[in-house]
């Protein structure tokens, strides 16, 4: 009985991902011929059977990017790079989009570490950065072995220096992975999805208007009142917006 349920089990993984595969490759076909609603359509059929990638986020994105639909296009192209920041053609595409916005928000001036931050830690997802640390501990541990069973001065110390270069590597890069692990899970970015909204001073439709926002532009959310989100956009500006004007960046939505 136990084997009859692992077969059936393995079976079934198998034809969902041969169902996957299929419309993966239906969905790219109907993008090369223009289709590009009913792309999206396939596309998000693999969204709801649970696999997703960072090159799904990505063919969505040029879907909407095609039909001219600003805010789901950088949604989609924010979340491949979400899964993996490396993507270098949602990199791309992502400032092609952008350029299709209105607000023009001027950043604050970064300091050195969040500038570190930008330029290094954020390249690669706390996922990859694992991997790499994985990588490191294997490489040291080989190094270091290889340290005590040589004879030889010169190879001792050769292994001995690039062993713990190696375990120090690998403490940067296991930092760098629980930094990148709690960014995620305590970090909410989310994109604008309304043509245009007034961001209020206080979370009720009595409030002041103190800036206005349009459809593809970025924001930090920081706290939730309600039906209510505060936020805060790259020049430092803060303030309240109704929770169904955006949408947050949830890889899993």
């Amino acid at each position: 009985m136990k084997k009859l349920l692992i077969l059936l089990l393995f079976v079934s993984q198998n034809l969902v991902s041969q169902s996957t595969d299929e419309l993966f490759e239906k969905g790219n076909n109907q993008y090369k011929l223009e289709q590009y609603t009913e792309a999206i359509v396939s596309y998000q059929k693999i969204m709801e059977s649970g696999f997703i990638s960072s090159e799904l986020f990505y063919n969505l994105g040029n879907c909407y990017y095609k039909l001219n639909k600003v805010a789901p296009a950088i949604y989609n192209y924010e979340k491949a790079l979400l899964i993996d920041p490396l993507n270098k053609d949602a990199q791309n595409n992502l400032v092609f989009a952008k350029r299709l916005t209105i607000d023009n928000i001027e950043e604050l001036p970064k300091s050195v570490f969040q500038k570190l931050d930008v330029t290094l830690i954020k390249k690669l997802s706390y996922n990859q950065w694992a991997i790499v640390s994985v990588v490191f501990s294997f490489l040291g541990a080989l190094l270091f072995l290889l340290f005590y069973f040589s004879y030889t001065p010169s190879k001792k110390r050769l292994f001995f220096v690039t062993s713990i270069l190696s375990f120090l590597l690998l403490i940067i890069s296991s930092v760098f992975t629980m930094k990148e692990y709690s960014n995620a899970n305590n970090t909410i970015d989310a994109i604008i999805f309304i043509e245009e909204t007034d961001i209020k001073n206080a979370p009720t439709l009595n409030g002041e208007k103190v800036f206005t926002l349009h459809e593809g532009t970025k924001v930090r959310v920081l706290d939730s009142v309600d039906n209510w989100k505060k936020i805060r956009i790259s020049d430092g500006k803060v303030g309240w917006i109704i929770a169904d004007e955006m949408k947050v960046l949830d890889i899993f939505q």
